[in-house]
């Protein structure tokens, strides 16, 4: 079985001392399978050991999942069992030429149909080095509607945006992690940006085996969301999770960028190999190896 009770909800961390707050639902979303094996058991193992109090959703990326559902189980995940029909169906018309396995990145949008009030979305190619929850609880009408962590100047878009005034000034991100809720976007917000303006989105996307992120800049600028840098909400907090990044040092098993600021995860992005050599590299492997450990037993 691998559907499980979430954690009691957590309380937002501004609530005045003394004063009941509002119960809210704050979870993380990840999408797998088991092609990528290799990443997702040390991401689990690292959120076992950061974040175990979040509810924790596992999205399938198609249907490749054997060790993926008992990575689940074993990790008390909640495997998402719908059918992204939706999403699918987007995904099929807005890259009717590509293949299968490249059209269902999309399928990270399901996160935006959790019940939760809030989700963090993280990529699987990651390790989790804090605990999130001073992450939620920061959203707020009109002015931080969309966290992300770090920019993407590169792949998002290509020149023919400067036609387009929307896009003046717009923060572009990585969208390997996120966080927001159903009050600012959901997934009928994609549908319903798409079919007004998918000949604008196609025009000024970035190619390059780039699906997902080109689409979720485009729709969280389009609809005018207020997206605020994880340092701009978290006290302390970085903007840094690159594996490549410089200047990184370590105070008690946790990073901290050059400027001494708390890097709450490192990720992989573009990497084409598992890790090796690098600064974050043997926390990965010392998770890979906890992880396959737990896994085989």
């Amino acid at each position: 079985m691998s559907l499980r009770l979430p954690n009691p909800p957590l309380q937002a961390p501004d609530a005045e001392a003394g004063a009941a707050a509002p119960q809210k639902r704050y979870g993380v979303a990840i999408v797998g399978n088991d092609k990528i094996i290799d990443w997702l058991l040390p991401f689990l193992e690292s959120y076992r050991d950061t974040n175990s109090s979040l509810p924790l959703y596992l999205i399938p990326y198609d249907d490749n999942v054997e060790m993926t559902r008992r990575a689940a189980d074993l990790y008390g995940a909640t495997y998402v069992a719908e059918e992204p029909v939706e999403i699918d169906k987007l995904s099929h018309e807005l890259y009717p030429g590509i293949f299968n396995s490249n059209r269902r990145r999309l399928r990270k949008l399901q996160a935006l149909a959790l019940p939760l009030d809030e989700v963090a979305y993280v990529d699987v190619d990651v390790i989790l080095f804090r605990d999130f929850t001073p992450i939620f609880g920061r959203l707020e009408a009109g002015k931080t509607e969309f966290i992300v962590a770090s920019p993407s100047f590169e792949y998002v878009y290509n020149d023919r945006r400067s036609k387009y005034p929307f896009l003046d000034n717009v923060l572009l991100f990585n969208d390997g992690f996120w966080v927001t809720s159903n009050k600012y976007l959901t997934l009928s917000n994609f549908i319903e940006t798409m079919k007004a303006d998918s000949e604008i989105f196609h025009d000024v996307r970035k190619r390059g085996q780039l699906f997902a992120q080109p689409l979720v800049n485009f729709v969280t600028h389009r609809r005018g969301l207020k997206i605020e840098l994880l340092p701009h909400v978290v006290p302390g907090a970085s903007h840094e999770s690159f594996y490549k990044a410089p200047g990184v040092t370590f105070k008690d098993g946790k990073p901290l960028d050059y400027e001494g600021k708390e890097i709450y995860f490192a990720h992989w992005a573009g990497a084409t190999a598992l890790p090796a050599r690098g600064v974050f590299d043997p926390a990965w492997t010392e998770y890979s190896k906890a992880a396959w450990a737990r896994f085989k037993k």
